[in-house]
């Protein structure tokens, strides 16, 4: 007769462990917790339910990765992405015949960076080579293109390649590309696209009447022609936002009668960051220089340089730092308007906050606007004719050459089709389509668009921080997102309407604290009251924060074949690992010297195996 082991209400045995070890050599214990007077019968084991995979668990699956666009994030993405996505087939496709984005694109006189080139660099390749404090778009477009020899990003470019469209056959994207060197037409196919396509790339002309009539000069300012020589003649500008402003300054010291067509007014602050600049170069100085061979102090440099871009976050609020911005602002332009008050009442908003859209740092623009030489108007244009501008006040201004410095497609829309599941991305994200404006889960994808993720895009950045940190940041969660869908089995991942709709309702309370409602900007697409969609709906050190770990339970998954009707099978495979059958591999990654450990680091590094 079977033996009941007592146990307590907690499940624990009341037999002292002497007298279950004399059960033990009685019988067998048996599941009911009864022990039987001689061996247990053996009983069938498990059927399996499928046959296992024959592969490593170490062994990701190859995925194809297409990368749009070859400016600073494609670079960025062609370095960082192959170092940590194991597996990963990596094709980027530039329409310029180099690598360098807007930097390469963008030639017009003064073109520089507006922010200190220490600060725009990447933060694991920086340079102490930088001639200028501010320095001029052909040398940051030489040092962008520098990161990519040095990681080898040329290997993975196909340059004068533009992308037509994007089309999801629910197995992957079927990439159509045009070689602008031979006119061929070709569909390349990818398991992810990545759009790096930036923000201010896809320049446009403003639409008005007679401008086919105009005899003269007439092209975008990204668009510059470097032949064309300014010296003795009647110019026109129209904008004035960084490129207008930039252009106006330079525009101004050859030309024998500068015309600066400006609707708006805006805020002129010295620098972004507030570090005054000056119409003049400010060149690095050969001892600064010097003391950047020393590797702490030039890290001390960037630090220091670089915290003041992640501590201006609460002049984006409304309230007491936004206020006083504000009356720095009103009193540093006054200041330069001393040859000509007049105009700070037609430069100085009164019906928008600084940081309503972003600051234009303007060194020398006040300067050159009080010259005898200029003439700042605001009146609206009504036509262009044969020989000039003709403005609604009747005013006809005759001009030899007209740049048009207003800016780039600012809804954040790709320039190509993009189609999956029956719908297209650029009619559900216009002002008249379903959502009216770029639809995004963490500003990272999209419902109904799997294996899509932008990069730099909408809510691609925070209002504060640095643009390479925000890029390199966002380039490291997609990194996440490739490194599980190719280990785990998964065919697609695409965000949840709900989740999104969630992120969405956050961003309207978000920048309802905000001073970004109430003027035109790229913030939102141009049109005032819109849906602000431009920057990340919180600090950067939140936007870094979110991205630190992804929220799986966000997502939408599909799963190859071979993992239907069970996850694990295709994922753990054989059940064994590639790396522990390897003579000589290093099993013991995780075992370090004494005292160089850093314990919020252990077992926390995903290439260190196991």
């Amino acid at each position: 007769m079977a033996t009941p082991i007592p146990v307590l209400g907690n499940g624990e045995s009341v037999i002292p462990p002497f007298e279950i070890i004399n059960h033990l050599k009685d019988g067998a214990l048996q599941h009911d917790g009864t022990f039987a007077n001689g061996p247990a019968k053996a009983v069938p084991y498990p059927k399996a339910p499928f046959e296992l995979v024959d592969r490593y668990i170490d062994e990701p699956r190859r995925l194809r990765v297409v990368v749009i666009g070859g400016g600073l994030a494609g670079i960025e993405a062609g370095a960082l992405l192959p170092a940590k996505v194991p597996g990963l087939e990596l094709t980027i496709y530039e329409k310029n015949p180099e690598l360098g984005g807007t930097w390469y694109e963008n030639v017009y006189p003064g073109v520089r960076c507006d922010i200190p080139s220490h600060v725009y660099q990447s933060t694991f390749s920086p340079s102490t080579q930088w001639s200028d404090e501010f320095a001029p778009g052909a040398e940051i477009r030489d040092y962008w293109q520098s990161v990519a020899k040095k990681y080898n990003v040329y290997q993975y470019a196909k340059l004068s390649h533009k992308v037509d469209e994007l089309n999801w056959n629910g197995d992957g994207w079927q990439v159509t590309v045009t070689n602008l060197s031979t006119g061929e037409k070709f569909v390349d196919v990818a398991d992810f696209v990545l759009t790096c396509i930036g923000r201010f790339n896809a320049w446009k002309l403003p639409n008005y009447p007679g401008m086919s009539e105009f005899k003269g000069i007439l092209r975008h300012a990204s668009h510059w022609d470097p032949s064309f020589d300014p010296t003795g003649k009647k110019v026109a500008v129209i904008g004035n936002g960084a490129s207008g402003i930039q252009l106006s300054t330079n525009l101004q010291k050859t030309a024998s009668k500068l015309n600066v067509f400006a609707r708006s007014k805006t805020w002129i602050a010295g620098s972004w960051a507030g570090d005054e600049r000056t119409l003049e170069p400010q060149p690095i100085p050969d001892e600064l220089k010097a003391s950047f061979k020393d590797p702490d102090a030039y890290l001390a440099f960037r630090k220091n340089m670089e915290d003041k871009y992640w501590r201006k976050f609460s002049t984006f609020l409304q309230g007491e730092s936004n206020d006083k911005l504000r009356q720095f602002f009103i009193e540093s332009m006054k200041s330069r308007l001393t040859k000509k008050p007049e105009l700070a009442e037609q430069l100085i908003p009164q019906d928008f906050a600084p940081n309503c859209r972003r600051l234009t740092p303007g060194p020398g623009y006040l300067e050159a606007l009080q010259e005898d030489n200029v003439e700042y108007i605001q009146t609206r244009i009504k036509r262009f004719t044969e020989t000039g501008i003709e403005t609604e006040d009747g005013v006809l201004r005759d001009i030899d050459a007209c740049f048009c410095a207003t800016g780039a497609n600012g809804t954040m829309i790709p320039p190509f089709p993009i189609r999956a599941n029956d719908q297209e991305l650029a009619k559900i994200w216009a002002r008249d389509g379903p959502y009216g404006f770029p639809y995004t889960y963490l500003g990272a994808s999209t419902p109904g668009f799997p294996n899509l993720l932008f990069v730099h895009g909408p809510h691609g950045t925070g209002p504060s921080g640095t643009v390479p940190h925000s890029v390199e940041s966002q380039l490291t969660y997609y990194a996440k997102i490739l490194r599980k869908v190719g280990r785990e089995g998964i065919k697609s991942i695409v965000p949840q309407k709900a989740a999104t709709d969630e992120f969405v309702a956050y961003c309207d309370s978000f920048f309802n604290k905000t001073v970004m409602q109430d003027c035109s900007s790229w913030y939102n697409g141009g049109q005032p009251g819109a849906r602000i969609h431009g920057i990340w709906p919180g600090s950067s050190l939140h936007c870094t924060l979110v991205r630190r770990e992804p929220r799986w339970e966000d997502f939408e998954y599909e799963y190859l074949e071979e993992s239907k009707g069970n996850r694990f099978r295709w994922y753990f495979g054989n059940g064994a690992s590639k790396k522990e059958l390897s003579p000589g591999s290093d099993m013991v990654t995780y075992l370090h010297k004494d005292g160089t450990v850093d314990i919020r680091d252990v077992h926390e590094s995903w290439w260190l195996v196991p």
